[in-house]
């Protein structure tokens, strides 16, 4: 057995405040909110596609996992080349999900449960099939039908080269030439992602316009928020100037700055607008930023007390599974948001990631590859859930909001064998001329998910049916198979919602505890109010304080011969020690 890291008997060096306690009454500022993609979560209707009543069906499993809202990608009208983030018409509902009357009803029933709805914006960029993209096609150069998205003449004698050097995030140019109604090659439109999702031009005051009037329409419905995709990308430098770097979803600009096409400064007076906006409807609307920004400060910039009311923190959700890393971007974090006085906003997995459960099983625990195939390195599925549930119980005892993607709270690992047949992500298909550098894609963690073990399809669809095919294992991970069950991923994460809660974890103040004789490389500790917070990261397990009172811990403890309480490896424990030891942190660590 490794060597004991024993803290039982003098547990601290020193407290470090790192964020102050925060109260207040803002429900976004402590929200548990949990993400559904609608497509995976649950059909309704047996073709194998979820839509708008299969999630209204399922809502009291959200109300009981104990989370505050529900962020539902996007259902609009759409030929899902991407999923539905290629939106032809943004005031309704595309018949794969149901109708507007459906979306009202979900709405209802949501909020009779206490659930808020916050729905995905996708301002950045349309689909080729929106009726002002047709317009501008039809249209000839100069137009105000084409002055609403991004056209320019090419480059080189006859215009046969791109209007700058700008690659898609879905691999390959991010221009593509169109053709006139004679047939000769004309101008160039821009896309940052396929070349179906033109963008739009944030220059011009009829877009400002129009989503000013997108929101309008969704808020006097009732929602209560907006997920704002790709925030950091609506406006583009002047010029448009060739740029060399390169950006990744969610990782963004690593080594190379954000480029001219992300974190422009015109991006923040479009939320101040809308913030003006939401402001005027009752209920505390709010306003989430998907920015893939690195530097910490920048993504802050969002969340000022006149913008939006808070942000995605991927440089959490990319840190790998390293002590030193973890404790370096909480405290960063922290800073960060504290520095404007927003909210962290904490987050492990999405639908754009591999999931972390998956992520964590990789020799490189914690890298970010872009998805797993069948000949890749295959996660240890034991250890990466392991690890998962113990970077969770961690997550959900910092302070700020945190966000839940659909099915980790079951513990699913991505399908990492899924036939190539079948995969459907664009950046798959963009991808292919890549060589080594093909990107197998998100399809991997967007697999429906399984609600009962010996059900056809696992209970997602009445049929069986199922868009992805789901892998074999996924029974054992089944909702029915893990309720009431002692342990079990799904109750552990509702015993910690319930606790982050109960304990006032979300507005408490956090300090960063020096543990003694320990390692700062395998053992992460941290105080929220009265609880001792502790992540074993290295290759031996921990001794706790004597005398604790263990409030949950993400995996079994053990006992060594001499009666002391061991934290295995790869765990993490809420505790409450001796108050006679419980030292008060010098400043504003404390509330």
């Amino acid at each position: 057995m490794d060597a004991l890291l024993d803290v039982s008997t003098a547990p601290w060096v020193d407290l470090h405040p790192v964020h102050p306690a925060t109260p207040g009454a803002e429900w976004w500022r402590t929200a548990v909110v949990y993400q559904v993609y609608p497509r995976s979560f649950a059909d309704s209707d047996g073709d194998g596609i979820g839509d708008l009543p299969g999630i209204t069906s399922r809502l009291e499993h959200l109300a009981e996992l104990g989370v505050d809202a529900v962020w539902i990608s996007p259902f609009y009208r759409s030929p899902q080349v991407d999923a539905g983030y290629d939106v032809a018409d943004y005031r309704d509902i595309d018949p794969l999900f149901g109708t507007l009357t459906d979306f009202d009803d979900l709405l209802g029933r949501a909020h009779s449960l206490g659930l808020r709805i916050i729905i995905d914006l996708v301002p950045n960029h349309t689909s080729d099939e929106h009726a002002w993209f047709r317009q501008a096609l039809a249209a000839a150069p100069g137009s105000a039908e084409r002055g609403r998205y991004i056209f320019r003449p090419g480059r080189g004698a006859a215009g046969e080269l791109p209007p700058n050097n700008w690659k898609s995030i879905f691999g390959g140019p991010a221009w593509t030439r169109t053709t006139g109604p004679d047939g000769e090659p004309g101008e160039w439109y821009l896309h940052m992602f396929d070349s179906r999702q033109p963008d739009l031009d944030w220059s011009n005051p009829e877009v400002h316009e129009e989503f000013e009037s997108i929101l309008r329409f969704w808020l006097d419905r009732g929602v209560d928020g907006f997920r704002v995709d790709v925030a950091h990308g609506l406006v583009k430098a002047d010029g448009l100037p060739d740029w060399s770097g390169y950006t990744a979803m969610v990782e963004g600009s690593r080594d190379s700055g954000t480029g001219p096409m992300f974190d422009q400064e015109g991006v923040h007076e479009i939320y101040r607008s809308w913030r003006r906006l939401l402001d005027t409807y009752p209920g505390q609307r709010v306003l989430v930023a998907e920015a893939w920004i690195e530097h910490l400060p920048r993504i802050a910039r969002y969340v000022r007390p006149d913008e939006m009311h808070q942000a995605f923190n991927f440089t959490y959700l990319t840190s790998r599974w390293d002590a030193e890393e973890a404790r370096q971007s909480i405290i960063d974090s922290l800073e960060a948001s504290d520095a404007v006085g927003a909210p962290t906003t904490w987050v492990l997995s999405n639908h754009d990631v591999v999931r972390h459960a998956s992520r964590f099983g990789l020799s490189e625990a914690g890298s970010m590859p872009k998805g797993i195939a069948a000949s890749d390195e295959q996660p240890d599925e034991e250890l990466g859930l392991r690890r998962a549930r113990a970077a969770t119980l961690q997550m959900l005892a910092l302070p700020g909001a945190a966000y839940l993607y659909q099915g980790e709270e079951l513990g699913l690992p991505d399908h990492t064998t899924m036939p190539d047949e079948v995969r459907q992500d664009p950046a798959w298909f963009r991808t292919a001329d890549a060589g080594s550098d093909r990107e197998t894609g998100r399809d991997g963690c967007r697999v429906p998910l399984p609600w009962s073990a010996a059900e056809p399809g696992f209970g997602f669809s009445p049929t069986g049916s199922a868009w992805l095919p789901q892998p074999e294992g996924y029974g054992r991970y089944a909702l029915d198979a893990q309720r009431g069950v002692a342990g079990s991923t799904y109750e552990l994460y509702r015993q910690a919602v319930a606790l982050r809660r109960h304990l006032g974890l979300a507005s408490g103040g956090l300090d960063c505890v020096e543990l003694a004789d320990t390692d700062p490389s395998e053992v992460v500790a941290l105080r929220n109010r009265e609880v001792l917070v502790i992540t074993a990261y290295g290759p031996g397990p921990v001794v706790l304080p004597a005398g604790s009172d263990v409030l949950l811990a993400s995996d079994h403890l053990g006992t060594d011969a001499r009666g002391r309480t061991l934290l295995p490896p790869d765990t993490t424990a809420w505790i409450l020690p001796p108050t006679q030891r419980l030292p008060r942190a010098r400043s504003a660590g404390a509330e």
